[in-house]
């Protein structure tokens, strides 16, 4: 049976792949198709009316027609579609409402629709169709597999199911994956992230692990604890595992304590969901490019980094986009969003087929002095030390001192190592010398006299898991911002500190 079943996987995953080769062939002409299909389908909508879609022809009319949103501008929609109505956004009403946490919105509530839905489970199947075809390898099926999310259990407003994307989609696992699946409903179910984490390694411990999949800071903290528990590294627990499935944030930063803790370098699929959408994902194991999904129900326009901050900022399609620019990405929906700026920064870095890193978050940088600095620049000049050093990190997180007690204002990093460098001052130079690299505008302010070099406050051993518990945040799909440009983060982590 398990080799049938592995023969199929196989002969399935050659044929998407396929398949997917028509729009990857096509992708302008596929954007144009899902723009006028979009458009036309919400014609008759509150917001279509609204404005105008019926005179809507052409990218130009819509980008004249209808500005950029942000959630605060769309929460009058959603407002009305929480109140019971229908035909606000879409047609009809949504299946569910997705709860996210916005960086100023607080709890937001982003729409999936009977439509829409069926990207997001693609998306994921389409991730893991690649890598079998790639890999040539379709092994992991028959062995256990575990998906480190949200609860499942879903609440209900006026008809619509409401909960975190990770629990819905977890109503979306396929028939011959169920009896593979791990952890049992009611560990899913369960809203303590520590008491989850402890029965789900219970469950799993004794296993046949060959896929696992999680947001990179929570599937550390599971190995951690299994490590603890076991005595071994992952891959003498689970000598058969063969997959990570990793999205929501950069798995670069997490890669050297990935494969310290499992003992070995094992695959990596990176995948981009998003509540808006699923967007992207690595179609080629062998590179961290992630395939941008234009034939999925999603319209995109891109704003240049520059112009973000404009009242009306220029809005780039696919076709107009240069590589290795950032930009913000903005989604037009089969799930009722509309020019939606999502908060992500992404560059791309190829064009046949569109390919994408994301790069950082639009609110999520650090410009207190003017230096712009993104979450791309400081991951890569962090990787790029600590490797050259044989350092660890755990965590980290910046932010700026503007008013110091003495001498010049400076950036500070919050670092939670695995073992502290031991001239750790060396080590705040090395790192602050490659983000200079990286960013000439810091640069400008380093050499300029303006700001001295970054300061290193060392967090002390499980000080960010604590932090993020005492902020009621610990698990989940809850994610750590990089960076700030304020004290916020900052001062709080202060009593998480490593004493001398």
């Amino acid at each position: 049976m398990g080799f049938i079943k592995k023969k199929i996987a196989l002969w399935w995953a050659f044929n998407h792949c396929k398949q997917q080769e028509k729009w990857k062939n096509r992708p302008i002409e596929i954007q144009n198709i899902w723009f006028q299909k979009l458009i036309k389908t919400a014609e008759n909508t509150h917001f279509g009316k609204e404005y105008n879609f019926s005179q809507i022809q052409t990218i130009k009319d819509y980008q004249e027609q209808v500005p950029v949103f942000d959630y605060e501008k769309l929460r009058l929609y959603i407002d009305k579609i929480k109140e019971g109505e229908k035909d606000v956004l879409w047609p009809g009403k949504p299946l569910y409402l997705a709860k996210t946490s916005g960086t100023t919105s607080g709890i937001k509530y982003i729409p999936i629709t009977k439509d829409s839905m069926p990207f997001h489970i693609e998306g994921a199947k389409s991730a893991l169709f690649h890598y079998i075809n790639k890999r040539k390898n379709s092994d992991f099926v028959n062995g256990k597999m575990i998906f480190l999310q949200g609860s499942p259990k879903l609440d209900d407003i006026h008809g619509i199911k409401v909960g975190r994307l990770s629990g819905i989609s977890a109503h979306f696992v396929p028939k011959y994956l169920q009896s593979n699946r791990l952890p049992s409903w009611k560990t899913n179910c369960m809203e303590d992230w520590e008491a989850k984490i402890d029965c789900i390694i219970d469950e799993t411990i004794h296993q046949n692990m060959t896929l696992i999949s999680g947001i990179p800071p929570w599937l550390v903290m599971y190995y951690e604890k299994l490590i603890e528990k076991s005595g071994k590294n992952i891959i003498q627990t689970f000598p058969n595992l063969q997959l990570l499935v990793t999205g929501g944030v950069n798995y670069k930063p997490y890669e050297e304590k990935m494969e310290e803790l499992i003992g070995r370098k094992i695959d990596i699929v990176q995948t981009y969901p998003a509540s808006e959408g699923f967007i992207a994902f690595q179609d080629d194991v062998d590179t961290n490019e992630l395939l941008l999904m234009l034939n999925h129900g999603i319209f995109y326009e891109f704003i240049p980094m520059e112009e973000i901050h404009k009242k009306q900022p220029k809005r780039l399609t696919i076709e107009e986009i240069e590589l290795n620019k950032d930009y913000s990405i903005v989604l037009t929906t089969n799930a009722g969003l509309w020019s939606y700026q999502i908060g992500d920064t992404v560059r791309f870095v190829n064009k046949k087929p569109f390919k994408i890193i994301v790069s950082g978050r639009t609110q999520h940088y650090t410009s207190a002095f003017g230096e712009h600095v993104i979450s791309y620049e400081v991951e890569g000049a962090l990787k790029e030390i600590s490797e050259k050093n044989h350092i660890l990190i755990q965590e980290f997180t910046l932010a700026p001192e503007v008013n110091p007690s003495q001498g010049l204002p400076y950036h500070e990093w919050f670092i939670e190592f695995e073992r502290v460098p031991d001239n750790i001052h060396a080590f705040s130079l090395e790192l602050d010398k490659a983000l200079r690299k990286r960013n000439t505008y810091y640069d400008d302010l380093i050499s300029g006299g303006i700001l001295r070099p970054l300061k290193i406050s060392v967090v002390r051993k499980n000080g960010f898991n604590d932090y993020m518990k005492e902020i009621g945040k610990l698990g989940g799909q809850n994610k750590l911002p990089r960076l700030s440009n304020d004290r916020k983060i900052a001062d709080v982590l202060e009593k998480y500190l490593k004493k001398p």
